[in-house]
């Protein structure tokens, strides 16, 4: 009888217990319900059905759940009940317009409080069918040595990715302009890139992942290129290593450089050459001699002019590298977007105004021609590199793209 009643007494304080810890969360939590959507990221792109699962939880239970699709209900007020819950739903996107949509969800618990949780999730519709085609499809393209291939193509909609893979590497295509549907590719055909009939591909993404190729072939044609023997001085070499970094860091910097160039051309129409130049004493790609390299190409353009006369910038871009290099002196680096470089040697001094990270307009002031770094008189050494990859700066003259 006495274990009877103990039973009992308990059963009634638990009884007791639970409903008043019921109460106390039913007239007093203060917590809101917690809210989980899977199916769905912000910001991100379907097609088709999706499938998407609300997972809630609250202290006390979740009354009733609310889902609205760019403000019209798709659930309402749907009754819950329950301390955690998973409740699935779908989109079908056909029905829905291409572009931008939303989703709210919207969770009441089931206290006298009538705490609320909301969320907001944004996502893009995409059920166009990816066509790409190239805007030029010309029966033979050639390209010189030293030069840049330009491939560009339309697509029938915004891409995730676009990449050209040729020379077994891959270069990334951008839109011509913001929000175009035509992309292009800057590819440098390097110096000493065997002449050949290279095929080459086209590879489009679009934002649900489907994918698109395209197929063409360029001939790489082989380029005269001069020849010239150059002498610096054994006292100027050993006095440019002790003022300058080793231009092995500068090449490791570059191609760190390729990395964070911006996704996008900076610069609008042709670049200019960067000095008043009264002439050329060392062309693009000319295979110079010399004591201290061996047999080396030079990769850029030497122009002489006024001694400590004004260099600017060949166009628009950011300043990424401002520093002195035993081998090409006071340097300045350009990046024009898209993994296009513009490189200038040799500099007298820097113009006060420039600093790493700041954006520079074309003809803006970079510093003043000069003779540091090895370098056997005045000149201007200018230099451009796609992809850490020197190609002639003269072909980026001319208004061809």
């Amino acid at each position: 009888m006495f274990k009877l009643r103990t039973i009992i007494t308990l059963s009634v304080l638990f009884i007791l217990g639970w409903t008043g810890l019921n109460m106390y969360h039913y007239f007093f939590d203060k917590n809101i319900p917690e809210l989980i959507l899977t199916g769905i990221k912000n910001d991100d792109h379907y097609a088709g059905d999706i499938s998407c699962i609300v997972h809630g939880s609250h202290s006390y239970k979740v009354g009733k759940i609310s889902v609205f699709l760019d403000e019209t209900p798709l659930i309402y007020n749907f009754s819950i009940g329950k301390q955690s819950f998973e409740h699935p739903f779908s989109i079908n996107t056909r029905a829905l317009t291409y572009g931008k949509h939303t989703l709210g969800i919207k969770l009441v618990d089931g206290t006298y409080q009538k705490n609320i949780c909301e969320k907001i999730y944004t996502f893009f519709v995409d059920n166009i069918p990816l066509q790409a085609a190239f805007t030029h499809q010309e029966s033979e393209i050639k390209a010189f040595q030293g030069r840049t291939l330009h491939v560009q193509f339309q697509t029938s909609k915004l891409l995730k990715e676009g990449k050209v893979t040729i020379f077994s590497e891959d270069f990334l295509c951008f839109p011509e302009a913001k929000n175009s549907t035509i992309y292009e590719a800057f590819i440098p055909v390097d110096c000493e890139q065997a002449p050949n009939e290279y095929l080459f591909q086209v590879n489009c993404v679009d934002n649900v992942d489907n994918v698109i190729t395209l197929e063409s072939k360029v001939q790489v044609v082989p380029f005269p290129f001069k020849h010239q023997k150059l002498h610096v001085s054994d006292k100027k070499i050993e006095e440019e290593k002790i003022a300058g970094a080793s231009q092995k860091l500068l090449d490791e910097k570059l191609k760190n450089y390729v990395d964070l160039s911006p996704h996008q051309k900076l610069w609008h129409g042709p670049f200019v050459i960067p000095f008043d130049a009264t002439g050329i004493i060392s062309e693009f790609g000319t295979v110079r001699t010399s004591s201290l390299r061996g047999i080396y190409i030079h990769k850029g353009i030497d122009f002489l002019g006024q001694v400590r006369g004004l260099v600017w910038a060949p166009q628009d871009g950011i300043i990424i590298e401002k520093d002195r290099y035993a081998f090409s002196g006071n340097t300045v680096v350009i990046d024009h977007g898209c993994g296009v470089f513009s490189l200038m040697f040799h500099l007298d001094s820097f113009h006060p105004d420039i600093e790493i990270g700041q954006k520079i307009k074309k003809g803006n002031p970079v510093g003043k021609m000069g003779m540091t770094g090895f370098a056997n008189g005045y000149h201007l050494h200018w230099e451009m590199r796609i992809n850490n990859i020197s190609v002639d700066p003269m072909e980026w003259t001319k208004n061809i793209w």
